[in-house]
């Protein structure tokens, strides 16, 4: 009788969050105990527990990038593992769509599945049938589940309760842990009053971020559980708009879209705060008219709103300056330098609506990267992650919908250096979007960073942000297949000026545009798929006669 078949059983735990994660037997030790426990009663069967531990701690399973269930599925797909043991079907992922990626990864190693507290395995149909059955229902929880979270927070912030978050600048957290509700804190309230008083005066957010930096008045220093300070900075142009939006501030609560009385005392009177939302709503307006610049029409819609946002990799600030072509009025962004001292090489000249386009499209697409790989959160959770993810989608529809207005309340600050370019988002805007706090919002999702290209520096550029999407050149293109069909004719001994007759073209047009055939492969190839370098364009390739080595050739055109 042939020895039974030796199954290698790798254990799988988890757990959502970090508590008693410290203790010397905690969860993550009691369900590898259970595992092992269960491996242990199928010894007869060839079961043997392998001796790596794959552990999870503090993470939810709402996505699949966590250290230990990568390196299992690691060693699963090089075929060092039979069997994934866990306690509970949870454990591996909340997801439906998540599981049928995992088990069709297991199928391919040829490793099943089995929870040792739920009696089948994926090593049957039935198995399989009746744990998509249970994730069905498990992700139907989650979902009503976070709904019922969602109600529960309208709900409270209706009653004018502070349902926690980021403390705003003049309040603190009541003595009583239990009392949900703000008290005032009379240094910062002062603060916040002169803020206020000053956009009455001013109508300016430049002007009024500029006084309160001349002023001093900071942020608010704020102590984190672990002991970390933050906050105490100069308040940029961002803070301070939300802060003089922030309904707050008048002893009310915004939930959405909604805004309820608060149960906390107000800092600012209402003949105030009406002024100053007055003020802003007549800036926010004139950004939407026309008018008329030194005799030419222009739309102030496209003003420059990155402005005092961005700086360069010298730490130099991007300045918005203008000029006027044949009638056109034409923006860009210009590090100081370039206008305070004269030439620098290494300054940027940067055409303004080409990069506020690049801005909000890296923006758009980092939060939407973001909502689908549920990447929002800190910490996301079953009962949470699904939702602020659909929260997100919905946002980003709005920003396409509004356009510039909300993105520049959006982007608090940047820097571009040859090569990238970052942005930073403002947390507050973002939290109040989604519904949720900003000590919720994974750091992550803050900081942008992407690829930052550009033709020239010192001059006009044309600028190449992000990962390009393919843009196939219809007329180079033509052109190229139209070369390989004059070439093969030329091989069969046709003659040139006969070509050039029947195309009703001088010779030499056939002479140079026959050379797109002799293209290396590769240039061949990026040119009908669309991936050639933005620059390189028809007029370029016919212009000079490219070497016979295809490396020196791709080396040439920019491959």
């Amino acid at each position: 009788m042939s020895p039974r078949r030796k199954i290698r059983c790798a254990i799988y735990t988890r757990k959502s969050s970090d508590d008693g994660l410290d203790q010397e037997f905690n969860s993550l030790d009691a369900q590898h105990e259970a595992c092992a426990a269960y491996i242990a009663s199928q010894r007869h069967e060839g079961w043997k527990a392998l001796p790596d531990r794959y552990d999870d701690g503090g993470l939810s399973g709402g996505t699949l990038e966590r250290p230990a269930l990568q390196r299992l599925l690691e060693e699963v797909d090089s075929g060092r593992v039979d069997m994934v043991v866990v306690y509970k079907i949870d454990r591996l992922t909340r997801s439906l769509a998540d599981f049928a990626k995992l088990v069709e990864r297991l199928e391919r190693a040829d490793c099943s599945f089995v929870s040792v507290t739920q009696a089948f395995n994926t090593s049957s149909s039935m198995g399989r049938l009746t744990l998509n059955v249970l994730l069905s229902f498990a992700q139907f929880e989650r979902e009503v589940t976070a709904e019922r979270i969602r109600d529960k927070i309208a709900a409270s912030k209706k009653k004018g309760l502070w349902m926690g978050g980021n403390l705003p600048l003049g309040y603190d957290r009541h003595a009583d842990p239990n009392t949900r509700t703000l008290v005032i804190n009379p240094d910062e309230a002062e603060r916040v009053r002169r803020l206020f008083t000053l956009y009455a005066d001013l109508g300016c957010l430049r002007r009024v971020t500029e006084a309160a930096a001349r002023e001093r008045l900071r942020s608010k220093r704020q102590i984190r559980a672990n002991g970390a300070v933050s906050g105490d900075l100069p308040l940029s142009r961002g803070q301070i708009y939300y802060l003089l939006r922030n309904p707050v501030y008048l002893g009310r609560i915004r939930h959405k879209e909604k805004v309820w009385p608060g149960q906390h005392p107000a800092i600012i009177g209402e003949a105030l705060w009406t002024d100053v939302q007055d003020k802003l709503r007549v800036a926010a307006s004139r950004s939407r008219q026309r008018g008329v610049k030194d005799g030419t029409a222009y739309s102030i819609r496209n003003t420059a709103w990155l402005t005092a946002k961005l700086r360069d990799e010298i730490d130099d600030r991007l300045t918005p300056t203008h000029t006027t072509r044949n009638g056109r009025w034409l923006r860009y962004y210009v590090s100081n330098r370039l206008i305070s001292g004269g030439s620098d090489p290494s300054g940027w000249r940067l055409p303004g609506p080409a990069l506020e386009q690049a801005a909000t499209d890296i923006t758009l697409q980092h939060l939407e990267a973001a909502a689908e790989q549920q990447r929002v959160l800190e910490r996301p959770d079953a009962t949470s992650g699904s939702a602020v993810a659909r929260s997100m989608q919905a946002f980003v529809k709005e920003l396409r919908r509004d356009g510039n207005t909300s993105i520049a309340q959006l982007i608090e600050a940047g820097t571009v250096s040859p090569g990238q370019i970052e942005l930073d988002l403002y947390p507050g805007v973002l939290a109040e979007a989604l519904g949720v706090t900003t000590s919720d919002i994974a750091p992550s999702i803050l900081r942008i960073s992407a690829p930052f290209d550009l033709r020239r520096r010192g001059v006009e550029a044309k600028i190449i942000v992000g990962t390009r999407a393919r843009q196939p050149d219809p007329h180079l293109r033509s052109m190229l297949i139209r070369a390989h069909g004059w070439a093969d004719e030329l091989k069969s001994s046709t003659q040139l000026s006969d070509i050039a007759h029947r195309e009703n073209v001088p010779g030499s047009f056939i002479r140079n545009r026959t050379q797109l055939a002799f293209l290396s492969p590769k240039i061949q190839a990026a040119i009908l798929d669309g991936s050639q370098p933005p620059e390189l364009s028809l007029k370029r390739l016919v212009s000079v006669t490219p070497p016979l080595d295809w490396t020196e050739q791709e080396r040439m055109f920019g491959f």
